[in-house]
């Protein structure tokens, strides 16, 4: 089996910026980057909450490129800059993305992240089709 990259419509610059796919693919398992709560147009919100809920949104993006869905995520890693000040307002954000049978999953506090202002970052193992009902 071959890898492939997947690159949703809005990500190219950011890709080419920092040279990386947001997912790659081989057979029914995807990996995806770490995705972060910045809008299409490089805006940041300035609380976690705004932040998670954008970057749950492309997190979305991502794996729906490659096939997947939320559902099918096996595996997620958060990285949060400020832990634990902000870790209950991302929880309730990701409860209302991750529902149905929540994935393993691993927190790490980190002093800060790739970008300037970015406060937390999701990356994210998903087999397909492994979340249908």
């Amino acid at each position: 089996m071959m890898k492939e990259a997947f690159i949703p419509a809005g990500m190219e610059d950011l890709c080419a910026t920092y040279h990386h796919a947001p997912a790659m693919r081989v057979g029914t398992m995807v990996w995806t980057s770490g995705q972060v709560g910045m809008t299409d147009a490089g805006e940041l919100p300035a609380s976690v909450e705004g932040q998670a809920e954008f970057a749950f949104q492309n997190l979305a993006r991502v794996l729906n490129e490659a096939g997947a869905t939320l559902d099918d995520i096996v595996d997620l890693q958060t990285f949060h800059v400020g832990l634990p000040e902000g870790s209950a307002a991302f929880r309730a954000v990701k409860d209302k993305y991750l529902v149905k049978n929540p994935p393993a999953w691993t927190a790490l506090g980190v002093s800060y992240l790739a970008m300037p202002g970015v406060l937390l970052e999701i990356k994210a193992v998903a087999v397909i089709g492994s979340g249908a009902s």
